[in-house]
């Protein structure tokens, strides 16, 4: 690498380095569906898409490439096994990737109330890759136990269940879910990141290597790719993030 590239690599964003990460988790998907206020797995899936050629379904966005008939169009190609990957999120997530959307507190009397799952959990069940993400890695986020379960992360034996929790992609690290043990396992650390500094901010326990990999930073052609015609497509649906996130200015 040369010191230029090395120099435009160090000075990417911490956004980069998960739409980087969150893409090479996508390789090998055919359709990758993206949901509202997503941008970072939006920016991801569009990374594939121009790297694959994938398809990429993203609700909210006006492109023709891109558009679909809101949760009635993913829900029925999800329900036909024709979505290979996802992105859920959530208020709390825990360490068996439960995933928290309705609210804080004892149900139904809680204390805050969120917008709720939507189509969340029909979609866990489903899509066989679904990838977890915040950008924030707190304990107020990454519980003991979510206080409620919008969408559960595993389910009995007997439960038809294609699809589920495949990895969880963080501001901290990246982890993969094991569906044998039901446990999170640390994949990589971003630069600059210690495993102590991990487990400080996660509520939950986790299994980890004593010197975990460090998540590569993404090379000059990705970051090429990222700014140049990932920023312009994501500028449809998240023009704010588009602008001040990936630095795309329209012409």
């Amino acid at each position: 690498m040369s010191l230029q590239d090395a120099a435009e690599t160090a000075a990417c964003r911490t956004e980069e380095i998960m739409i980087d990460a969150i893409a090479q988790l996508l390789e090998g998907c055919g359709h990758i569906a993206v949901g509202v206020l997503s941008p970072i797995p939006g920016s991801a899936a569009l990374l594939t898409r121009s790297r694959s050629g994938a398809r990429v379904s993203i609700i909210g966005s006006d492109h023709p490439d891109f558009r679909t008939d809101g949760g009635v169009d993913l829900f029925d190609s999800a329900g036909q096994g024709r979505i290979d990957a996802f992105f859920l999120s959530g208020g709390q997530i825990d360490g068996a990737a439960n995933i928290n959307l309705t609210g804080l507190g004892d149900y139904p009397q809680m204390d805050v109330r969120w917008s709720g799952a939507f189509g969340s959990a029909y979609l866990y069940f489903l899509v066989p890759r679904v990838i977890l993400f915040r950008a924030e890695h707190t304990r107020r986020i990454f519980v003991p136990k979510v206080d409620f379960i919008s969408a559960p992360g595993t389910s009995p034996p007997n439960v038809y269940r294609p699809g589920g929790p495949y990895a969880l992609v963080t501001s901290l690290c990246v982890m993969r879910f094991l569906k044998e043990t039901g446990r999170f396992r640390l994949q990589s650390l971003h630069p600059g990141v210690t495993l102590e500094e991990v487990r400080d901010n996660t509520g939950f326990d986790f299994d980890a290597r004593e010197t975990p990999a460090v998540t590569p930073l993404p090379d000059r052609s990705t970051l090429s790719l990222i700014r140049g015609v990932v920023a312009r497509d994501i500028a449809g649906p998240y023009p704010e993030f588009a602008k001040s996130v990936l630095g795309y200015m329209p012409a």
